[in-house]
């Protein structure tokens, strides 16, 4: 995700480099190439002039303070224009009312039914809610078996009416069966179409008008550019709705609708997926977008996922283990499995300020541990608690359990021995850097 842009960005901002002043003239040249990669990146044209004559106010004459260039001033003055441009704060959803109504909207494939389930699970687990999905999309084939399916994995009740091809009965049917059964929020997945007509947004009218929503929704792929900021304005003109939703951020895309659309409805971003895994959903952060944009990474975010997925009592017990030399294969494989609970480990490592560039080219699939899996699995539960029993003939039997070569379950083994040496160090009160300078000398 925005690739592209922070590499133009950062080349253009390099034209500045060495000068002890911002004047007009070598501005403009900046200026220009940060409009151009702003249109490379798909957004809005009007969007791109106007930012760049706001960034062009602020910057013209400013004296470089003396621990910074004026590449970096430049970068900052970017950096806090960005994030206004996309709302300057998080706006979170409205879940007023007994049930709190959200009403999802958008084209067919925008993620519309998938994201649903990722929004139930994430208030049911982070907000301890009982949410209730509704199944209005009675046109699409299989949308409402799809909508069953979303709501069985993550253990969310799904309302259906078999048979019915009436959304507004459907939707207010479900409303009442929420109030019964004690769901505080009801998700009303909608029908889309593959352009918009209207029957389509005559009958999403009716459903808000039957429904009274606190929350309107309108879900877009990102990935189709520009014309989603076109959609985004037809839909709101007719629904009003409180807020975008951003799906496929992890995809292939320039990025330029997250940066295009606020300015166009005057609606905040309140949410972004990110990957296909119900735990992919994220609240939209103008500032660590901006970071990210700018190739700054986003820690906050990582330090978040990674809170939320490591268990802290586990933690504790962890450390004891490491404090009496007892880290085995078994911790190991609860590492791994916490880390991949986390996301798209490519996504995670954008994160990280300096890896995004870093990360560019290499291609990290999502199951990069499962040759790892598949040889501690392959141990037998005395191999996993004691790894130096695991002598050339064990070795060869792993190999062949697990699929792999002898020569992956040796780097495996000599991986885990720098982990376990390294985390001993940490645990014992050393440092990071002590810890990987040790671990260089045993290379």
């Amino acid at each position: 995700m925005f690739e592209n842009l922070t590499d133009k960005l950062e080349k253009s901002f390099k034209l500045l480099k060495g000068q002890g002043k911002i004047t007009e003239i070598n501005v403009a040249e900046t200026l220009k190439e940060v409009r151009r990669a702003l249109l490379d990146a798909d957004v809005n044209y009007k969007i791109a002039k106007d930012f760049t004559a706001k960034v062009k106010d602020k910057a013209i004459g400013q004296e470089v303070l003396k621990a910074l260039n004026p590449g970096q001033v430049m970068v900052k003055i970017v950096h806090d224009e960005l994030i206004e441009l996309m709302g300057g704060q998080t706006v979170d959803i409205n879940l007023k009312g007994s049930p709190a109504v959200i009403l999802m909207s958008g084209l067919q494939g925008s993620g519309k039914t998938t994201f649903s389930g990722k929004l139930a699970n994430r208030l049911k687990t982070k907000q301890g809610k009982r949410p209730l999905l509704v199944a209005c999309d009675v046109y699409r084939p299989a949308a409402i078996e799809q909508l069953k399916i979303v709501g069985a994995a993550i253990e969310v009740p799904v309302f259906t009416e078999e048979g019915s091809k009436d959304p507004i009965r459907i939707a207010k049917e479900a409303i009442k069966f929420a109030k019964l059964n004690g769901n505080d929020v009801v998700i009303i997945d909608t029908a889309g179409r593959l352009a918009i007509d209207e029957q389509m947004m005559k009958e999403i009218e009716a459903i808000k008008s039957a429904v009274n929503p606190g929350e309107i929704l309108f879900v877009v792929d990102s990935m189709t550019g520009q014309d989603a900021v076109n959609t985004a304005k037809e839909f709101n003109d007719r629904l009003n709705f409180d807020g975008v939703v951003l799906t496929k951020l992890d995809g292939d895309t320039r990025g330029g609708a997250a940066i295009s659309i606020l300015s166009v409805v005057n609606k905040p971003i309140k949410f972004v997926g990110t990957g296909e895994k119900m735990e992919a959903i994220d609240a939209f952060y103008p500032s660590r977008m901006a970071d990210r944009i700018l190739g700054m990474g986003d820690i906050v975010s990582l330090v978040e996922r990674a809170h939320e997925q490591f268990d802290e009592e586990e933690a504790r017990k962890l450390q004891k283990r490491l404090a009496k030399d007892q880290f085995n294969f078994d911790d190991f494989l609860k590492q791994i499995q916490q880390i991949k609970k986390m996301g798209n480990l490519k996504d995670l490592a954008s994160m990280i300020p300096g890896m995004g560039k870093a990360m560019k080219d290499i291609d990290i699939e999502d199951d990069a541990f499962k040759h790892i899996e598949a040889i501690i699995h392959s141990m037998t539960k005395r191999e996993r608690a004691d790894a130096s029993i695991i002598d050339g003939s064990r070795r060869k039997r792993i190999a062949t359990g697990s699929g792999t070569t002898i020569q992956e379950v040796n780097r495996l083994l000599k991986q885990f021995a720098d982990t376990r040496k390294m985390m001993k160090m940490v645990s014992q009160g050393g440092n990071m850097k002590q810890a990987l300078t040790q671990k260089g000398r045993h290379r």
